[in-house]
């Protein structure tokens, strides 16, 4: 009994609706605006009820017919959580309005590094794409005497550089062709291929205390001991002998003539551990920094261009590159060369070598 009594006092209200001016517009846009919403309802089973554009459209176009009055009790599908968290928002945004400046507040904490940086960390690295993050960081400090972090340095790399822009396959063009066209010492030997597949030694001399490289020698294949002797003399032309030279125990270093050579120079030869390249340690190292930075990208022709080649090499590797194991310095400054000034983020240039292969930043 008391169902139906609702649904005639319904009736009634819906029959005075439609008598008045504009009533039957009315009580058709509630319907239609009830059963699109029950569409929209039914419509999450399935998955959450995002009102697309044209269920916009009719729930806008309907209340136009509406008293604004009857809007709030028409909102069927409104839930509580959804006032919750609007009515949160307006919280948070009241806050913000009173608690923040008029103008555009910045966030707090560290600022980072500045522009200038950014852009000089990542042109050397553009630059230079064989470089890593400790070498960056170390050449920046010694190239403008701004103490930088490596993580800052990853970090600023991973946000600003992308290694697909820097042909990090290889040199350009203008460099490969340049290149085609034109107190205890430690040696070791080892051997690359020409352009021609013609294979060649090379003797290397570095200096263990400042890791400055002394110098290279070059000999065809077929090496005998005249020939050991030959490069070695060659390499070591020009500074001060020492008198202890630290070598492997390659048969190489086994030749009379090698042995008399050293007595002549009077110099001591020191052996490492048989067949333990860690007791050889920075000579090896040397020569895989050779191999990897420098002959594996560039091509020779013959033993005189392996020659200048390696003496170019030799200049920018004792002179401008910073060494992790020296602390950041070059190895000539080790030696007791004068640091170079500072140069300012704001106005620099960059150095080439060995044909634009490596650049450094340098005071313009």
């Amino acid at each position: 009994m008391r169902e139906l009594l609702i649904l005639v006092i319904h009736l009634l209200v819906t029959f005075t609706k439609l008598l008045r001016p504009g009533g039957v517009r009315a009580v058709a846009a509630e319907s239609l605006l009830l059963k699109h919403q029950l569409v929209v309802s039914n419509r999450s089973r399935q998955r959450a009820p995002n009102l697309t554009m044209h269920d916009r459209f009719v729930l806008g176009l309907t209340t136009l017919f509406l008293n604004p009055r009857r809007i709030p009790k028409l909102s069927a599908i409104l839930k509580p959580a959804t006032l919750l968290k609007f009515h949160k928002a307006l919280i948070d945004h009241k806050y913000r309005l009173l608690f923040s400046s008029s103008s555009h507040r910045r966030k707090s904490g560290p600022k980072g590094p500045s522009a200038e940086l950014i852009a000089a960390i990542v042109e050397l690295k553009r630059r230079n794409p064989k470089f890593g993050c400790v070498r960056i960081a170390q050449q920046i400090a010694y190239a403008f005497g701004v103490e930088i972090d490596k993580d800052v340095v990853r970090r600023v790399l991973a946000m600003h550089y992308r290694p697909g822009d820097s042909g990090t396959d290889g040199p350009s063009w203008l460099t490969f062709i340049g290149h085609v066209t034109n107190s205890l010492w430690s040696v070791d030997l080892f051997r690359c291929e020409s352009i021609l597949l013609r294979s060649h030694w090379v003797m290397l001399v570095m200096d263990v205390f400042t890791r400055r490289l002394v110098g290279f020698g070059v000999e065809r294949a077929n090496i005998d001991g005249v020939s050991v002797c030959r490069t070695f003399n060659h390499a070591v032309a020009g500074p001060p002998l020492r008198k202890h030279v630290s070598t492997d125990h390659d048969r190489l270093f086994r030749f009379h003539r090698w042995l008399a050579n050293l007595r002549v120079l009077e110099i001591e030869e020191i052996k490492s551990v048989p067949y333990a390249p860690v007791s050889h340690p920075f000579v090896e190292r040397l020569i895989g920094t050779v191999r990897r930075e420098y002959l594996d990208r560039v091509f020779f022709w013959n033993a005189v261009d392996l020659a200048r080649k390696l003496g170019e090499f030799r200049n920018y590797y004792s002179g401008h590159r910073v060494h992790r194991s020296l602390d950041g310095i070059t190895p000539a400054q080790r030696a007791g060369k004068l640091p170079t000034a500072p140069a300012s983020l704001g106005r620099y240039a960059w150095q080439r070598h060995c044909h634009s292969l490596f650049q450094t930043p340098v005071a313009a």
